[in-house]
Protein backbone atom coordinates (compact mmCIF):
# COMPACT_ATOMS: atom_id res chain seq x y z
CA UNK A 1 0.00 0.00 0.00
CA UNK A 2 1.56 3.70 -1.00
CA UNK A 3 0.98 5.50 2.22
CA UNK A 4 3.03 8.48 0.74
CA UNK A 5 3.99 10.38 -2.75
CA UNK A 6 7.94 10.94 -2.36
CA UNK A 7 11.22 10.31 -3.47
CA UNK A 8 13.31 9.37 -1.19
CA UNK A 9 12.54 5.71 -0.64
CA UNK A 10 15.53 4.42 -2.82
CA UNK A 11 18.29 6.76 -2.18
CA UNK A 12 18.59 5.93 1.08
CA UNK A 13 19.26 2.28 0.61
CA UNK A 14 21.72 0.99 2.59
CA UNK A 15 23.15 -2.30 4.08
CA UNK A 16 20.00 -2.30 6.38
CA UNK A 17 16.75 -3.46 5.84
CA UNK A 18 13.63 -1.21 5.24
CA UNK A 19 12.06 -1.95 9.00
CA UNK A 20 15.82 -0.88 9.91
CA UNK A 21 15.66 2.64 10.81
CA UNK A 22 18.20 5.43 10.06
CA UNK A 23 21.09 6.07 12.90
CA UNK A 24 20.80 8.64 15.76
CA UNK A 25 23.50 10.96 15.12
CA UNK A 26 24.14 12.33 18.93
CA UNK A 27 27.12 14.99 18.03
CA UNK A 28 24.91 16.80 15.71
CA UNK A 29 21.62 17.40 18.06
CA UNK A 30 22.52 17.61 21.14
CA UNK A 31 18.72 17.04 22.33
CA UNK A 32 19.16 13.96 24.47
CA UNK A 33 21.12 16.12 26.98
CA UNK A 34 18.37 19.16 26.87
CA UNK A 35 15.46 17.19 27.13
CA UNK A 36 14.20 17.44 30.95
CA UNK A 37 12.15 13.88 30.48
CA UNK A 38 14.10 12.03 28.09
CA UNK A 39 16.61 10.92 30.61
CA UNK A 40 14.02 9.04 32.87
CA UNK A 41 12.14 7.71 29.27
CA UNK A 42 15.25 5.89 27.70
CA UNK A 43 15.73 4.17 31.45
CA UNK A 44 12.65 3.38 31.40
CA UNK A 45 12.28 1.98 28.00
CA UNK A 46 15.87 0.36 28.32
CA UNK A 47 14.93 -1.37 31.54
CA UNK A 48 13.34 -4.31 30.36
CA UNK A 49 15.67 -5.27 27.47
CA UNK A 50 18.83 -4.90 29.82
CA UNK A 51 17.24 -7.24 31.98
CA UNK A 52 15.96 -10.08 29.15
CA UNK A 53 19.66 -9.39 28.09
CA UNK A 54 21.45 -10.05 31.55
CA UNK A 55 23.20 -13.34 31.60
CA UNK A 56 21.80 -15.77 34.09
CA UNK A 57 23.67 -17.03 36.77
CA UNK A 58 25.91 -20.19 36.03
CA UNK A 59 23.83 -23.12 36.72
CA UNK A 60 26.03 -26.62 38.30
CA UNK A 61 27.01 -28.67 35.85
CA UNK A 62 25.26 -32.20 36.12
CA UNK A 63 27.30 -34.59 36.59
CA UNK A 64 28.31 -36.84 33.01
CA UNK A 65 27.70 -40.18 34.14
CA UNK A 66 24.15 -42.28 34.05
CA UNK A 67 22.61 -40.29 31.72
CA UNK A 68 19.78 -42.72 31.47
CA UNK A 69 18.19 -40.96 34.90
CA UNK A 70 18.70 -37.46 33.75
CA UNK A 71 16.47 -37.95 30.83
CA UNK A 72 14.11 -39.95 33.27
CA UNK A 73 14.15 -36.47 35.00
CA UNK A 74 13.55 -34.36 32.29
CA UNK A 75 10.60 -36.81 31.02
CA UNK A 76 9.16 -36.25 35.06
CA UNK A 77 9.07 -32.54 34.70
CA UNK A 78 7.55 -32.44 31.29
CA UNK A 79 4.66 -34.52 32.47
CA UNK A 80 4.33 -32.26 35.65
CA UNK A 81 3.91 -29.16 33.32
CA UNK A 82 1.45 -30.97 31.47
CA UNK A 83 -0.69 -32.56 33.66
CA UNK A 84 -1.49 -32.48 37.49
CA UNK A 85 -0.12 -34.47 40.84
CA UNK A 86 -2.06 -37.27 41.36
CA UNK A 87 -1.45 -37.26 44.90
CA UNK A 88 -3.19 -33.47 44.83
CA UNK A 89 -6.14 -34.53 42.84
CA UNK A 90 -6.45 -37.66 44.99
CA UNK A 91 -6.66 -35.20 48.06
CA UNK A 92 -8.81 -32.29 47.14
CA UNK A 93 -12.49 -33.20 47.42
CA UNK A 94 -13.04 -30.83 44.21
CA UNK A 95 -11.62 -33.74 42.31
CA UNK A 96 -13.32 -36.50 43.04
CA UNK A 97 -12.20 -39.55 41.19
CA UNK A 98 -8.94 -37.89 40.44
CA UNK A 99 -6.69 -40.46 39.65
CA UNK A 100 -9.53 -42.42 37.37
CA UNK A 101 -9.72 -39.00 35.56
CA UNK A 102 -6.15 -38.61 35.22
CA UNK A 103 -5.95 -42.12 33.80
CA UNK A 104 -8.35 -41.55 31.47
CA UNK A 105 -6.50 -38.57 30.20
CA UNK A 106 -3.09 -40.21 30.02
CA UNK A 107 -4.70 -42.98 28.34
CA UNK A 108 -6.17 -41.36 25.42
CA UNK A 109 -3.42 -38.75 23.82
CA UNK A 110 -4.52 -39.85 20.47
CA UNK A 111 -7.68 -37.30 21.46
CA UNK A 112 -4.92 -34.37 20.38
CA UNK A 113 -3.72 -36.13 17.16
CA UNK A 114 -6.45 -35.89 14.71
CA UNK A 115 -6.86 -32.22 14.46
CA UNK A 116 -3.59 -32.55 12.63
CA UNK A 117 -4.43 -35.76 10.95
CA UNK A 118 -7.76 -34.32 9.40
CA UNK A 119 -5.96 -31.86 7.65
CA UNK A 120 -4.73 -32.64 4.22
CA UNK A 121 -1.48 -33.49 3.17
CA UNK A 122 -1.08 -30.62 0.51
CA UNK A 123 -3.18 -28.02 2.55
CA UNK A 124 -1.57 -24.66 3.00
CA UNK A 125 -2.68 -21.71 5.12
CA UNK A 126 -4.33 -18.60 3.50
CA UNK A 127 -1.75 -17.09 0.64
CA UNK A 128 -0.44 -13.56 2.09
CA UNK A 129 -2.67 -11.12 -0.61
CA UNK A 130 -5.67 -12.47 1.22
CA UNK A 131 -4.55 -11.97 4.74
CA UNK A 132 -3.21 -8.14 3.62
CA UNK A 133 -6.79 -7.27 2.55
CA UNK A 134 -8.52 -9.00 5.38
CA UNK A 135 -6.05 -6.74 7.29
CA UNK A 136 -6.88 -3.58 5.13
CA UNK A 137 -10.96 -3.75 5.38
CA UNK A 138 -11.45 -5.99 8.16
CA UNK A 139 -9.85 -3.41 10.61
CA UNK A 140 -11.41 -0.55 8.68
CA UNK A 141 -15.13 -2.61 9.12
CA UNK A 142 -14.15 -2.85 12.70
CA UNK A 143 -13.27 0.36 13.73
CA UNK A 144 -16.28 1.60 11.53
CA UNK A 145 -18.80 -0.91 13.31
CA UNK A 146 -20.77 1.64 15.41
CA UNK A 147 -21.30 4.15 12.60
CA UNK A 148 -22.28 1.46 10.68
CA UNK A 149 -24.11 -0.39 13.04
CA UNK A 150 -25.93 3.21 13.63
CA UNK A 151 -27.20 3.18 10.36
CA UNK A 152 -27.92 -0.19 9.68
CA UNK A 153 -30.43 -0.66 12.61
CA UNK A 154 -32.30 2.81 11.39
CA UNK A 155 -32.76 1.38 7.81
CA UNK A 156 -33.89 -2.02 8.67
CA UNK A 157 -36.48 -0.42 10.84
CA UNK A 158 -37.30 1.99 8.31
CA UNK A 159 -37.44 -0.30 5.52
CA UNK A 160 -39.09 -3.58 6.65
CA UNK A 161 -41.22 -4.62 3.98
CA UNK A 162 -42.15 -0.82 2.76
CA UNK A 163 -42.45 1.20 -0.15
CA UNK A 164 -40.45 4.26 -0.94
CA UNK A 165 -42.90 7.04 -0.91
CA UNK A 166 -42.34 10.62 0.28
CA UNK A 167 -42.48 9.59 3.26
CA UNK A 168 -39.87 7.37 3.72
CA UNK A 169 -37.57 9.44 1.86
CA UNK A 170 -38.01 12.09 3.89
CA UNK A 171 -37.52 9.77 7.31
CA UNK A 172 -34.65 8.47 5.65
CA UNK A 173 -33.02 12.03 4.87
CA UNK A 174 -33.58 12.86 8.64
CA UNK A 175 -31.69 9.47 9.51
CA UNK A 176 -28.86 10.07 7.36
CA UNK A 177 -28.41 13.49 9.02
CA UNK A 178 -28.63 12.56 12.60
CA UNK A 179 -25.90 9.76 11.34
CA UNK A 180 -23.88 13.18 10.79
CA UNK A 181 -23.55 12.28 7.15
CA UNK A 182 -24.57 16.04 6.36
CA UNK A 183 -27.41 17.77 4.16
CA UNK A 184 -25.92 17.89 1.62
CA UNK A 185 -25.21 13.99 1.06
CA UNK A 186 -28.03 12.80 2.72
CA UNK A 187 -29.80 14.89 -0.20
CA UNK A 188 -27.94 13.42 -2.80
CA UNK A 189 -29.01 9.78 -1.09
CA UNK A 190 -32.25 10.95 -1.09
CA UNK A 191 -32.53 12.04 -4.89
CA UNK A 192 -31.00 8.70 -6.14
CA UNK A 193 -33.12 6.57 -4.72
CA UNK A 194 -36.36 8.56 -5.68
CA UNK A 195 -35.20 8.74 -9.33
CA UNK A 196 -34.50 4.93 -9.80
CA UNK A 197 -36.87 3.20 -6.56
CA UNK A 198 -39.45 5.41 -6.02
CA UNK A 199 -42.96 4.11 -5.05
CA UNK A 200 -41.46 0.77 -5.18
CA UNK A 201 -40.60 -1.97 -2.74
CA UNK A 202 -37.04 -1.57 -1.29
CA UNK A 203 -34.81 -3.03 1.19
CA UNK A 204 -32.25 -1.95 3.50
CA UNK A 205 -29.23 -3.51 1.58
CA UNK A 206 -30.78 -1.06 -1.20
CA UNK A 207 -30.59 1.63 0.66
CA UNK A 208 -27.12 0.93 2.51
CA UNK A 209 -25.43 0.52 -1.04
CA UNK A 210 -27.17 3.88 -2.52
CA UNK A 211 -25.63 5.57 0.51
CA UNK A 212 -22.20 3.26 -0.24
CA UNK A 213 -22.12 5.00 -3.90
CA UNK A 214 -22.62 8.55 -2.65
CA UNK A 215 -20.28 8.70 0.02
CA UNK A 216 -17.33 7.03 -2.21
CA UNK A 217 -18.46 9.68 -4.86
CA UNK A 218 -18.44 12.59 -2.62
CA UNK A 219 -15.06 11.13 -0.83
CA UNK A 220 -12.82 10.31 -4.27
CA UNK A 221 -11.69 13.44 -4.75
CA UNK A 222 -9.62 13.69 -1.45
CA UNK A 223 -8.08 10.27 -1.18
CA UNK A 224 -4.74 11.49 -1.64
CA UNK A 225 -1.38 10.46 -0.52
CA UNK A 226 0.77 12.76 1.71
CA UNK A 227 3.46 14.29 -0.99
CA UNK A 228 6.65 14.31 0.52
CA UNK A 229 8.14 15.00 -2.64
CA UNK A 230 9.88 18.54 -3.31
CA UNK A 231 11.62 20.17 -0.66
CA UNK A 232 13.91 18.60 1.33
CA UNK A 233 13.11 18.43 4.00
CA UNK A 234 9.68 18.80 3.91
CA UNK A 235 8.44 20.28 6.92
CA UNK A 236 5.21 18.79 8.51
CA UNK A 237 3.26 20.51 11.11
CA UNK A 238 0.48 18.75 13.61
CA UNK A 239 -2.13 21.01 14.76
CA UNK A 240 -5.26 19.86 16.12
CA UNK A 241 -7.70 20.36 19.88
CA UNK A 242 -6.82 19.01 22.59
CA UNK A 243 -6.60 14.67 23.00
CA UNK A 244 -7.36 14.59 18.89
CA UNK A 245 -4.48 12.27 19.01
CA UNK A 246 -1.79 14.71 17.45
CA UNK A 247 1.18 13.09 19.23
CA UNK A 248 0.35 9.61 18.41
CA UNK A 249 -0.29 10.06 14.75
CA UNK A 250 2.95 11.79 13.95
CA UNK A 251 4.62 8.92 16.12
CA UNK A 252 2.73 6.33 13.71
CA UNK A 253 3.77 7.94 10.41
CA UNK A 254 7.44 8.35 11.29
CA UNK A 255 7.20 4.81 11.62
CA UNK A 256 5.80 4.46 8.36
CA UNK A 257 8.18 6.87 6.78
CA UNK A 258 11.43 5.56 8.31
CA UNK A 259 10.32 1.85 7.11
CA UNK A 260 10.10 3.09 3.38
CA UNK A 261 13.69 4.64 3.69
CA UNK A 262 12.90 8.35 5.05
CA UNK A 263 15.59 10.11 6.97
CA UNK A 264 13.31 11.76 10.04
CA UNK A 265 13.50 14.08 12.70
CA UNK A 266 10.88 15.02 14.92
CA UNK A 267 10.28 17.58 16.98
CA UNK A 268 8.32 18.29 20.55
CA UNK A 269 6.70 21.40 20.32
CA UNK A 270 4.18 20.39 22.69
CA UNK A 271 5.74 21.99 25.44
CA UNK A 272 3.45 22.00 28.41
CA UNK A 273 2.85 18.43 28.36
CA UNK A 274 5.40 16.24 29.94
CA UNK A 275 3.80 13.15 28.49
CA UNK A 276 3.28 14.14 25.09
CA UNK A 277 7.37 15.05 24.98
CA UNK A 278 7.81 11.04 26.54
CA UNK A 279 5.24 9.82 24.26
CA UNK A 280 6.61 11.28 20.84
CA UNK A 281 10.41 10.09 22.20
CA UNK A 282 9.05 6.49 22.55
CA UNK A 283 7.65 6.46 19.02
CA UNK A 284 10.68 7.89 17.30
CA UNK A 285 13.10 5.29 19.30
CA UNK A 286 10.56 3.04 17.96
CA UNK A 287 10.77 4.38 14.17
CA UNK A 288 14.21 5.61 14.77
CA UNK A 289 13.93 8.84 13.79
CA UNK A 290 15.96 11.71 15.56
CA UNK A 291 14.35 13.41 18.06
CA UNK A 292 14.27 16.68 19.49
CA UNK A 293 12.77 18.06 22.70
CA UNK A 294 13.34 21.29 24.97
CA UNK A 295 12.72 21.90 28.55
CA UNK A 296 8.99 22.30 30.12
CA UNK A 297 7.48 25.83 28.96
CA UNK A 298 10.33 26.34 26.23
CA UNK A 299 9.56 28.31 23.01
CA UNK A 300 7.98 26.17 20.71
CA UNK A 301 8.71 27.90 17.81
CA UNK A 302 12.05 28.26 18.97
CA UNK A 303 12.41 24.64 18.42
CA UNK A 304 10.68 24.20 15.42
CA UNK A 305 13.43 26.30 13.75
CA UNK A 306 15.89 24.42 15.45
CA UNK A 307 14.75 21.19 13.91
CA UNK A 308 14.26 22.62 10.31
CA UNK A 309 18.14 23.83 10.63
CA UNK A 310 19.08 21.05 11.71
CA UNK A 311 17.16 19.17 8.97
CA UNK A 312 18.78 21.38 6.23
CA UNK A 313 22.23 20.89 7.61
CA UNK A 314 21.85 16.40 7.86
CA UNK A 315 19.98 16.44 4.59
CA UNK A 316 16.83 14.95 6.07
CA UNK A 317 13.90 13.87 3.88
CA UNK A 318 10.81 15.75 6.51
CA UNK A 319 10.84 17.23 9.83
CA UNK A 320 7.81 16.40 11.82
CA UNK A 321 6.31 18.78 14.08
CA UNK A 322 4.10 18.32 17.10
CA UNK A 323 2.29 21.28 18.78
CA UNK A 324 0.11 21.98 22.08
CA UNK A 325 -3.12 20.80 21.40
CA UNK A 326 -5.34 24.09 21.47
CA UNK A 327 -9.11 24.80 21.80
CA UNK A 328 -10.19 26.91 18.78
CA UNK A 329 -12.12 29.30 21.28
CA UNK A 330 -9.01 30.55 22.84
CA UNK A 331 -7.14 33.59 21.10
CA UNK A 332 -3.86 33.38 23.03
CA UNK A 333 -3.00 29.67 22.08
CA UNK A 334 -3.98 30.08 18.50
CA UNK A 335 -1.92 33.50 18.22
CA UNK A 336 1.06 30.94 19.73
CA UNK A 337 0.59 28.85 16.52
CA UNK A 338 0.31 31.78 14.15
CA UNK A 339 4.37 32.60 15.51
CA UNK A 340 5.01 28.87 14.89
CA UNK A 341 4.03 29.26 11.35
CA UNK A 342 5.97 32.40 11.09
CA UNK A 343 9.27 31.35 12.54
CA UNK A 344 8.73 28.42 10.09
CA UNK A 345 8.90 30.40 7.42
CA UNK A 346 11.51 33.19 8.13
CA UNK A 347 13.70 29.78 7.06
CA UNK A 348 12.02 28.64 4.20
CA UNK A 349 9.00 31.05 2.58
CA UNK A 350 7.71 27.92 1.41
CA UNK A 351 7.32 25.78 4.31
CA UNK A 352 5.71 24.39 6.32
CA UNK A 353 5.09 22.09 3.23
CA UNK A 354 1.81 20.35 4.67
CA UNK A 355 0.12 21.56 8.08
CA UNK A 356 -1.93 18.96 8.76
CA UNK A 357 -5.32 19.17 10.55
CA UNK A 358 -6.01 15.85 13.59
CA UNK A 359 -9.42 15.48 14.26
CA UNK A 360 -11.21 13.57 16.95
CA UNK A 361 -14.03 11.58 15.20
CA UNK A 362 -15.95 11.14 18.35
CA UNK A 363 -16.72 14.69 17.98
CA UNK A 364 -18.89 14.05 14.88
CA UNK A 365 -20.14 17.71 13.58
CA UNK A 366 -18.26 19.45 16.17
CA UNK A 367 -15.38 18.75 13.69
CA UNK A 368 -16.53 21.92 11.59
CA UNK A 369 -16.05 24.57 14.15
CA UNK A 370 -12.71 22.82 14.89
CA UNK A 371 -11.85 22.87 11.50
CA UNK A 372 -13.33 26.64 10.75
CA UNK A 373 -11.00 27.96 13.23
CA UNK A 374 -7.76 25.62 12.17
CA UNK A 375 -7.69 26.67 8.63
CA UNK A 376 -7.90 30.36 9.66
CA UNK A 377 -4.94 30.47 12.00
CA UNK A 378 -2.79 27.98 10.52
CA UNK A 379 -3.72 27.52 6.75
CA UNK A 380 -4.36 23.61 6.91
CA UNK A 381 -3.32 21.96 3.53
CA UNK A 382 -4.84 18.09 5.09
CA UNK A 383 -6.91 16.26 7.20
CA UNK A 384 -6.25 13.15 9.37
CA UNK A 385 -9.29 11.56 11.26
CA UNK A 386 -8.74 9.87 14.39
CA UNK A 387 -10.52 7.29 16.78
CA UNK A 388 -13.37 6.50 14.64
CA UNK A 389 -13.28 2.90 16.28
CA UNK A 390 -15.24 4.74 19.15
CA UNK A 391 -17.57 6.52 17.69
CA UNK A 392 -21.13 6.46 15.78
CA UNK A 393 -20.27 9.48 14.12
CA UNK A 394 -17.80 8.19 11.70
CA UNK A 395 -20.04 10.43 8.40
CA UNK A 396 -19.25 13.65 9.69
CA UNK A 397 -15.92 13.23 7.46
CA UNK A 398 -18.05 13.13 4.88
CA UNK A 399 -19.16 17.05 6.32
CA UNK A 400 -15.47 17.76 6.52
CA UNK A 401 -14.64 16.99 2.39
CA UNK A 402 -17.67 18.76 1.40
CA UNK A 403 -17.19 21.82 3.29
CA UNK A 404 -13.22 22.65 3.04
CA UNK A 405 -12.62 20.46 0.04
CA UNK A 406 -9.29 19.21 1.82
CA UNK A 407 -7.29 16.15 1.22
CA UNK A 408 -7.54 13.23 3.15
CA UNK A 409 -4.30 11.30 4.12
CA UNK A 410 -5.48 9.01 6.63
CA UNK A 411 -7.99 7.69 9.10
CA UNK A 412 -7.24 6.34 12.55
CA UNK A 413 -9.56 2.95 13.24
CA UNK A 414 -7.58 1.72 16.82
CA UNK A 415 -4.54 2.21 18.86
CA UNK A 416 -2.15 -0.02 16.97
CA UNK A 417 0.03 1.22 14.32
CA UNK A 418 -1.78 -0.54 11.77
CA UNK A 419 -4.52 1.05 12.86
CA UNK A 420 -3.44 4.29 10.97
CA UNK A 421 -4.72 3.47 7.91
CA UNK A 422 -3.87 5.44 3.81
CA UNK A 423 -7.80 7.13 3.16
CA UNK A 424 -9.67 4.78 0.41
CA UNK A 425 -12.60 6.48 -0.18
CA UNK A 426 -14.25 3.39 -1.50
CA UNK A 427 -13.43 0.90 1.70
CA UNK A 428 -14.95 3.50 3.74
CA UNK A 429 -17.52 3.89 2.40
CA UNK A 430 -18.83 0.56 1.86
CA UNK A 431 -17.65 0.01 5.81
CA UNK A 432 -19.50 3.02 6.71
CA UNK A 433 -22.48 1.64 5.30
CA UNK A 434 -21.68 -2.01 6.41
CA UNK A 435 -21.48 -3.33 3.55
CA UNK A 436 -18.46 -6.11 2.18
CA UNK A 437 -15.49 -4.53 0.92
Amino acid sequence: MSWFKFGFGKKKQKDETPSEAPALEAPETDAESEAPVESAVIAEVEKAPESLDEPRPAEPAPAPADPEPELEDRAEEVVSENTPNPDEIAETPAHAGGLEALAETLAEPESIDPVAEEMPPGAEPQPEPVEEKKGFFARLAAGLKKSSSRLSDGLSSLFTQRKLDQEALDELEELLIAADIGAPTAAKVVARLAKDRFDKDVSDLEIREALADVVAETLQPYEQPLDMTGATPSVVVFVGVNGSGKTTTLGKIAVKMTREGADVITAAGDTFRAAAVEQLQVWSERAGAKFLSRELGADAAGLAYDAIQQGRTEKSDAVLIDTAGRLQNKAELMDELRKIIRVIRKIDDTAPHHVLLVLDGTVGSNAISQAEAFMETAHVTGVIMTKLDGTAKGGALVQVAERFKLPIHFIGVGEGEADLQAFKAKAFARALAGLEG
